[in-house]
């Protein structure tokens, strides 16, 4: 048994080590934080603040929340978005609930930003568990138009940030796995966006779909009519797939399996602490890499968005492309429209021809 602990995991630390500059005559990095709810104080902004060179501005339709923000971790509250964009900051992280963030996104566009770091799924108007095709064609404009102004988008996506997908994206690199050939998963819908991406990053982007949905309608998550769904998927470089997406697991249970193919070997991962499996079929290796049984599946969740922020913040440093760009939420909301196509018109869905990413 392999142990792919990384020091920041298996602690309460957020997976920063404070990889900023310490050096004080250093520009500052000013980051701009709309929505300052539970998600940004829990697990973002302890994340940033490890960080020296970050200089931090809060803004919030609850005032008070920003005003806490900055009393809490340092920087200014802003009262209006005009006064939080005035200063040109290098980037904003919009960190509303996805139910909002398409009207946030909207009003953020017209100040011409530098840099837009989005939380996932990208726009989810009845929430992340009842995503709609209008949804998606929202979400496309959107960046589309940041496109256009030369504004840099980027996803948080933190489940690629896990210790077993680094390890799994590794494995299959040095021992030469090849091609994808298969994918399979049953995912509750509470990572069904990020197990989506997912698949997406390891299998390549979605050519065609088909979906099945139970008959049965109940509450998932804050949506009162969700239905469970069985999705067959061909990818554009041939490798086929199935995923199950439902609310009928045990949330203390393993909330997601997904099992990635390849034509020299497979990799099977389970849940946000679970083992990864490795079957390489040219030495006939059989391997286990797990956590130390000390770390948490929130051990593992916290310190994603540790490793995410201090991504992206690197890829600022540096001016390159951020680690996750924004066009990964965009796929990803594509493959969610077209089950929800599939579903209505009972047929496959090609999503190039008819929900194309433009």
């Amino acid at each position: 048994m392999s142990d792919i602990r990384n020091d920041a995991t298996g602690s309460d630390d957020t997976g920063s080590n404070a990889t900023g500059p310490t050096n004080h005559d250093v520009r500052p990095i000013q980051i701009a934080v709309v929505g300052v709810g539970k998600v940004a104080v829990q697990n973002y902004l302890p994340a940033l603040v490890k960080h020296d060179d970050v200089r931090l501005r809060y803004y919030n339709r609850t005032a008070e929340k920003a005003i806490a923000a900055a009393q809490q971790f340092g920087g200014e509250a802003a009262a209006t978005l005009d006064d939080l964009m005035a200063g040109n900051p290098d980037a904003v992280l919009v960190l509303t609930s996805e139910t909002a963030r398409a009207e946030v996104i909207d009003k953020l566009l017209a100040y011409r930003p530098k840099r837009l770091f989005f939380e996932k799924p990208l726009v989810a108007e009845f929430g992340q568990a009842a995503v709609t095709e209008a949804d998606f064609w929202r979400a496309r404009e959107l960046w589309q138009r940041a496109e256009a102004g030369y504004t840099a988008t980027a996803m948080v996506f933190n489940y690629r940030f896990f210790e077993q997908t680094q390890k799994a994206r590794a494995l299959i690199s040095t021992l030469d796995l090849g091609a994808p050939v298969h994918f399979s998963g049953l995912v509750h819908y509470a990572c069904w966006s990020h197990a989506i991406d997912l698949v997406l990053d390891f299998m390549g982007p979605a050519a065609t779909l088909s979906a099945l949905a139970d008959l049965r309608v109940g509450p998932c998550m804050g949506s009162e009519a969700v239905q469970s769904v069985s999705v067959a998927a061909r990818m554009e470089n041939e490798a086929t797939g199935t995923l199950i997406g439902t609310c009928g697991m045990d949330f203390k249970m393993p909330l997601y399996e997904l099992t990635l193919a390849f034509a020299n070997g497979r990799v099977h991962m389970r849940d946000l602490d679970g083992d990864l499996e490795l079957l390489d079929y040219r030495t006939r290796r059989h391997e286990l890499h797990a956590l130390p049984r000390d770390v948490s599946r929130w051990d593992q969740y916290r310190a994603s968005f540790g490793k995410s922020v201090d991504a992206y913040l690197a890829s600022i440093r540096v001016g390159t492309t951020p680690p996750v760009p924004g066009i990964a939420g965009v796929r990803e909301l594509q493959f969610e429209a077209g089950i929800k196509r599939s579903l209505a018109e009972g047929r496959p869905v090609n999503l190039a021809e008819e929900l194309p990413l433009g």
